[in-house]
């Protein structure tokens, strides 16, 4: 998909568009999108066929920011988040999918929160 308008988006946007034209979600295989804010990060696996989220999780949410080591950086809270969706998907039936990097780097918290889904079972 492309747009005509290159200018007024933002580097990582455009990144995430080049990035979206050739990752998609199958419910054999959905898609593990991350979004980075300043300071939260939130996963998601999504179907894309029929346009679901199956799975969620975020450094928001109570069950996630209990398991928090002390002290605990960013990169750990990404950690767990991955930790965290892989478990729930592991529990849905979900073992393979698609990392989805969001136009960020994998570096640092994105590769973290991969790592982290990684371990807790999922396969990408």
């Amino acid at each position: 998909m492309r747009f005509q308008f290159k200018r007024q988006l933002s580097p990582r946007k455009r990144r995430h568009l080049r990035v979206r034209a050739r990752v998609s979600g199958t419910p054999e295989r959905p898609r593990l999108n991350v979004f980075r804010s300043n300071k939260h990060i939130y996963a998601q696996i999504i179907d894309d066929t029929r346009g679901h989220t199956l799975v969620a999780a975020s450094t928001l949410e109570r069950a996630v920011h209990e398991r928090f080591p002390d002290p605990h950086p960013k990169v750990e809270e990404a950690r767990v988040v991955g930790q965290v969706i892989g478990e729930r998907a592991l529990a849905q039936g979900i073992t393979k999918v698609v990392f989805d990097r969001g136009g960020y780097k994998y570096h640092g918290r994105v590769k973290a929160l991969a790592d982290g889904a990684r371990a807790a079972g999922l396969q990408f």
